[in-house]
């Protein structure tokens, strides 16, 4: 059996206490609750990896290979390629925690 504190405030633990409440199979919840965190993980690595391709088409350049070359400080520090690196570091992240829940 699983314990979970949350912090949260009154309004929020009395909304989510109605809910689990309600539910006749707590682990079809915890299921479903897990299946969205992973389908929106994965909405999100496929909107990064549209916004990675734009990158990649504009400057002719993986993301990897700009990743590499940017971190050892071959790139400047344009906007876009900040905004570049953010958005795979984001890819990263979320690919990291898609893993840990699959």
């Amino acid at each position: 059996m699983l314990q979970i504190q949350l912090d949260v405030q009154p309004i929020t633990e009395k909304r989510l206490r109605k809910l689990l409440d309600s539910v006749e199979d707590q682990e079809i919840f915890a299921q479903n609750f897990i299946n969205f965190q992973i389908s929106e993980l994965n909405k999100s690595l496929f909107n990064i990896s549209i916004d990675m391709k734009n990158f990649e088409n504009k400057y002719n350049v993986t993301t990897d290979k700009f990743y590499s070359a940017y971190q050892e400080g071959k790139f400047g520090d344009s906007e876009d390629y900040m905004v570049w690196a953010g958005i795979y570091e984001m890819y990263q992240e979320n690919e990291k925690k898609l893993q840990e829940l699959s």
